[in-house]
């Protein structure tokens, strides 16, 4: 019987890549035959994954089925081990394995095997990201602002520059790994002899020895260290909103990026407007003789105090849109409005002459 690879990794068939992704990491933990588990299951968890987890094979899995793949278990071969083809592309006799994809989830096995892999040396190791809370002003967010924040990252070291060595100190390429960061050596396992990377051990994936480590960073090229930086806050953003400033996260090791800022937006609440969406909303009083007869009312904008025309006749409750008085939308695409709702205040404590006046005009 044809094996169905969605059903071993116990995914539907029109599962994401991401979502079958994470399901073989989750099956490799369980049945990794080094924690215990079944070697045979782990061998066919491998087999789907690299259908599945390849767009094309994919395609052609779902069009033709395993008969597209010809050789026996859908083309894969459990024989000897091929060491020159490194561990970018684990190649076992016809089976190409990415362990990038496996990242660190055999965690201590991940150097056994070289999951790692050599792009994962103190030489290309990034910054880490970092996020913050930014409190700002209603009229910021509607406006725009600069601002000014101070925090405290890993920074470039300023004494070495991020090289790890004291000014003026000798640096040597490693003898032991030729400065790549990294040695080989080969691991018998229960899938054949396999060739691992591991960091080197007397330069620690650095590739080069100094006669002398910086006595600032203590040889890490990173020092941690306040810093202040002006933000631009564009008009119309909202409460909850991010800013992404890249370049402005941790710094990164031995020339590798650094890593991203993001500011999450905490927007202020103003004593008269209420935001909706790019829109403005506010509320008017006028006394029953400006909505009977009519009347011109100023009405207090963010951009100022405008006049508003009351139509005679006007009812309590009327909303009246006073066109771009709003927000400024984002990217230049245009202006919300304001949107005013007038309120009839009916009069108490009326002498006998008003009252009067009123039951004559049967309003």
């Amino acid at each position: 019987m044809p094996k169905d690879y969605y059903d071993i990794l116990g995914v539907k068939k029109d599962a994401g890549q991401d979502e079958i992704k994470n399901a073989f990491r989750k099956k490799a933990h369980e049945f990794h035959p080094d924690k215990g588990g079944n070697a045979e299951k782990f061998k066919e968890i491998n087999e789907a994954y690299q259908i599945l987890g390849n767009p094309e094979k994919r395609q052609q899995y779902d069009q033709f089925g395993a008969a597209a793949f010809s050789g026996g278990q859908g083309g894969f071969n459990w024989g000897g081990f091929s060491p020159g083809q490194g561990f970018s592309g684990f190649q076992n006799a016809g089976f190409n394995f990415d362990f990038e994809d496996l990242g660190d989830i055999f965690g201590g096995l991940g150097d056994m095997f070289g999951f790692s892999s050599g792009r994962r040396t103190k030489k290309s190791r990034a910054g880490h990201d970092l996020e913050m809370d930014l409190n700002i002003s209603f009229r910021e967010a509607v406006f725009g602002a600069e601002k000014e924040i101070n925090f405290t990252k890993n920074v470039i070291c300023p004494r070495c520059r991020g090289n790890g060595a004291e000014p003026g100190a000798k640096i040597e390429t490693c003898k032991t790994c030729g400065g790549s960061g990294r040695v080989s050596r080969i691991q018998r396992t229960i899938l054949g002899n396999i060739q691992t990377q591991l960091i080197c051990p007397h330069c620690h994936g650095e590739g080069k020895i100094f006669s002398q480590r910086c006595s600032q960073c203590l040889g890490t090229g990173i020092v941690r260290e306040p810093v202040k930086i002006k933000v631009r806050i564009p008009a119309g953003v909202d409460d909850g909103e991010s800013i992404h400033l890249r370049g402005q996260g941790e710094a990164g090791q031995n020339a590798a990026p650094a890593g991203d800022l993001y500011l999450r937006l905490g927007v202020g609440r103003d004593r008269k407007f209420i935001r909706d969406g790019y829109d403005l909303k506010t509320e008017e009083t006028i006394s029953v003789k400006q909505a009977a007869l009519g009347d011109k009312i100023e009405i207090e904008t963010v951009y100022g105090l405008v006049k508003l025309k009351i139509p005679e006749g006007t009812q309590s409750g009327t909303i009246f849109r006073l066109k771009g008085k709003g927000i400024a939308r984002l990217h230049n695409r245009g202006t919300g409005d304001q949107l005013v709702k007038v309120k009839v205040k009916i009069p108490s404590g009326l002498s006998k002459k008003q009252k009067q006046i009123l039951e004559e005009l049967d309003l």
